[in-house]
């Protein structure tokens, strides 16, 4: 059976970039169907196009508020084939509770930073700031909170001394290329499911979100 995949995106796409090749090399059972940005000059739309995936841009431009841009989102998402997952990839938009409620439990987020630690922007200057020991990235459901949805997994990278936000961010970065579709692919074969807001692993309660760790 095809699992399709539909990634919203804002900027270069990297980790919708990651979730392709993952389905190219077959370390991800899927196939990434749709790439859907609010810019139209993202430059992840590119790598789509140039690997043959169906591109869609809705500029939040051009809408009056939130609830009819995401409406317009939902009919560009939904007007394809049927996508399993949605996945947020570097999308750069808040989102109403009736996208969210829309696309409950199947609607993904990858975080740069350890949720509920550093939500919002900035985080690898924050972490530093805070001096941090550890940091890293967050993939989680999607609600209405921002960065706030049930937590399914964490990648763990150590705080070096003389980090600085370059140093630290492209290490994240290279946590969050391979969490990504290792959680993708739980969900999407039923290792990972959500149910009343509580993330399961092989249909019993996490206690705590799945922890990876890299150096």
């Amino acid at each position: 059976m095809s699992h399709d995949i539909t990634v919203l995106i804002s900027g270069r796409g990297s980790n919708m970039q990651a979730i392709h090749r993952a389905c190219e090399n077959g370390t991800l059972q899927a196939k990434v169907t749709h790439v859907i940005s609010n810019v139209t000059n993202a430059g992840g739309l590119e790598y789509a196009r140039h690997h043959g995936i169906n591109t869609t841009v809705v500029n939040h431009k051009e809408y009056s508020n939130r609830e009819a841009f995401d409406q317009a989102l939902i009919e560009a998402i939904d007007c394809s084939t049927p996508a399993q997952l949605v996945l947020l990839a570097g999308f750069m938009r808040r989102l109403t509770v009736e996208f969210t409620q829309h696309y409950q439990h199947r609607l993904l987020n990858i975080h740069p930073s350890l949720l509920p630690r550093h939500p919002g922007l900035n985080t690898h200057a924050r972490a530093i700031e805070a001096s941090d020991r550890w940091h890293g990235c967050t993939v989680h459901y999607v609600n209405e909170a921002l960065d706030g949805g049930p937590v399914i997994a964490r990648a763990v990278v150590p705080i070096k001394n003389g980090d600085n936000v370059d140093s630290l961010s492209a290490r994240v970065l290279a946590a969050e290329h391979k969490l990504y579709p290792t959680v993708v692919q739980m969900c999407l074969h039923g290792t990972v499911a959500c149910q009343d807001s509580h993330v399961k692993v092989n249909d019993k309660a996490a206690l705590n979100p799945l922890l990876y760790y890299y150096h």
